[in-house]
């Protein structure tokens, strides 16, 4: 049990989310009720309904079931003997096809960076740093690192998008252009400007191919143009193996923008070092103070921005550090990158992966929703289930490129923030939920949106407003279409209620009456999932037409209704033990705020 306790840990996930107080119970933590008779009755609730959700979507998952013939033709042969596998999602179908592939590309990237330190003369061990002459061998590891990522960033980014490669660089110049060569006042709000017009561009321009310039720039009213349009459309056959750039370049947006902030704000510090001032020991400094204080003028080089946006083991999904957090870790090699802690990282990976690998052998729940089903042939039980493992397919194809692409970089000595701390399943409140799904986006839009724009601060009509506008953003981020605002909108249409309802029932009024607010809270938390599921089914999943006709359903009926009665006190069951776990968390010392 110790083991698995271990393996399943916060700190295994991110030491980042470790205990505050060297594992001392937080002072407003709550006694244990594990072993209450109420918790006892919990127990047995998690040990009959949730087999009974997965036997829902199995059910429908064969050719037992009228609806197989509709939705076998987007299933494909698996490994499990007797089980096709559902396969059907493009995004994850892509990662799923190449895990082998990029595996390799795993193992060979830090064996070459070795080789490469070695041949330069540098270790990157954080040891060795320590042991040698200090800032001089600081600035060393630094630039033996940049000079290896830059050029295996350019190596990586040629093979995967051929001659578009060119243009991802000419985009990175003219933003380092805007950091570098406009005034400084202006240098905000023409980097906002300029990113999220290349969003736009790029999605319109859908990655501007050359053969198209080309018969803009000269028509093929004669022979010349047809010549110069068909070498164009040579070049354009150089695509590399992800010819699409532009679906993938929305997340070095984030990075030139986190660049040109940094840089810009680097110039408040420099009348004096932050590090000299707060006496700090810049080998071991703070994750806050890691990302707050900038790097010297010096660093701010068109060569560093390149190696930090095109990093390649998060260049093409994350997780997303810092521009200064970047250099320092290039400086600095953190306490937390220990093989051990490594290892368990990537067991919890391989289990992630395993797990999503059974759900697609047995559970068809994506395949069902792609091929436009009449869903009244489904009970309302097996409607929500298939709704609820469609959000829990969503979930687990983001999840398991974050940590492999975050596992690459903690095998090559740089620590980003982990990007999902809890299961889907683990999240009663939309606030919550927020902080916790793509976390290190979260932090990036807090850092870098939300407290600019004033954040909190103010009154509660512009704290909406900047929170609609971070959504707007989010939304725009992922992809621009109308689904995806609505899911933005929507999402911040629902952090009303918890908003309005944390200030109508403050904890502190109920200081001598713990279990009628813990029930309260219960009830709102209820409120909080159902609106949180149909958020996100809109967005990433079925759409409002598909969400409809899923709700209705569920409700159209008196079975349906006394089902949804059910299913929200089981729900509130599932809450009180989320309630309850982040007790135990508070009572070790940790307190991860969502």
């Amino acid at each position: 049990m110790y083991g698995l306790g271990r393996l399943y840990a916060v700190e295994t996930l991110d030491t980042r989310l470790g205990s505050k107080s060297d594992g001392k119970p937080l002072p407003y933590a709550q006694p244990s009720k594990w072993r209450t008779p109420e918790y006892f009755f919990y127990y047995f609730i998690f040990l009959t309904i949730p087999p009974l959700m997965v036997k829902a979507v199995y059910d429908v998952s064969g050719p037992w079931h009228p609806s197989y013939k509709d939705y076998e033709s987007l299933l494909e042969p698996g490994w499990i003997p007797g089980r096709k596998v559902d396969n059907s999602d493009a995004q994850y179908r892509g990662f799923r096809e190449n895990i082998p592939y990029m595996g390799l590309l795993v193992v060979l990237h830090p064996l070459a960076r070795r080789l490469y330190g070695k041949f330069a003369g540098c270790s990157s061990s954080r040891k060795d740093v320590s042991s040698k002459s200090g800032s001089n061998a600081v600035e060393t590891r630094k630039n033996t690192r940049i000079r290896f990522d830059l050029g295996f960033a350019i190596i990586f980014i040629l093979a995967l998008h051929g001659i578009s490669a060119f243009k991802i660089l000419l985009i990175l110049y003219l933003n380092y252009q805007i950091a570098t060569a406009l005034p400084r006042r202006h240098v905000p709000i023409a980097t906002w400007v300029f990113n999220i017009g290349t969003l736009f561009a790029n999605e319109l321009g859908r990655g501007y191919p050359l053969a198209k310039l080309a018969s803009f720039v000269s028509p093929q009213t004669d022979g010349a143009g047809s010549s110069l349009v068909a070498w164009a459309a040579q070049l354009d056959s150089y695509g590399g193996l992800l010819p699409r750039w532009e679906v993938l370049f929305n997340i070095c947006v984030l990075r030139m923008i986190s660049f040109n902030i940094d840089y810009t704000w680097s110039f408040d510090h420099r009348a004096a070092s932050p590090i000299e001032k707060k006496n700090l020991d810049p080998s071991a400094l703070s994750e806050r103070d890691r990302i707050s204080i900038p790097p010297p003028q010096a660093d701010f080089t068109f060569g560093n921005f390149l190696a930090y946006v095109l990093y390649a083991p998060l260049y093409l999904t994350g997780p997303i550090i810092t521009f200064n957090d970047y250099i320092y870790q290039c400086q600095h090699q953190l306490p937390s990158i220990q093989p051990k802690r490594t290892a368990l990282y990537a067991l919890r990976f391989l289990l992630s992966l395993l797990c999503m690998e059974l759900v697609l052998h047995y559970l068809y729940a994506v395949a069902i929703s792609k091929s436009h089903p009449d869903w009244s042939i489904y009970t309302p039980f097996q409607l929500s289930m298939l709704a609820y493992f469609n959000l829990h397919v969503i979930w687990l194809k983001l999840l398991l490129p974050w940590r492999f692409f975050r596992l690459w970089a903690l095998l090559d000595g740089i620590d980003p923030p982990e990007n999902m701390v809890r299961c889907m399943s683990d999240n009663y409140s939309a606030l919550a939920f927020w902080r916790n799904w793509h976390r290190s986006f979260n932090r990036w839009i807090t850092r870098y949106i939300y407290i600019p724009l004033g954040g909190s601060r103010g009154s509660k009509s512009r704290a909406v407003i900047n929170f609609l506008a971070v959504f707007t953003f989010v939304a725009l981020w992922h992809d621009i279409n109308l689904r995806l605002l609505a899911w933005g909108w929507l999402i911040s249409l629902f952090v009303l209620p918890e908003v309005l309802a944390t200030l109508a029932f403050p904890a502190k009024k109920y200081a001598d009456r713990p279990n009628t607010y813990r029930v309260l809270c219960g009830m709102g938390a209820v409120g909080n999932i159902l609106m949180m599921m149909a958020a996100n089914l809109v967005g990433f999943a079925v759409g409002l037409e598909g969400l409809k006709g899923l709700v209705d359903g569920i409700v159209g009926s008196w079975d349906g209704r006394i089902f949804l009665l059910g299913a929200m006190a089981t729900l509130f069951v599932g809450v009180q033990v989320m309630f309850e776990w982040r007790e135990g968390e508070k009572r070790r010392g940790i307190d991860l705020k969502c």
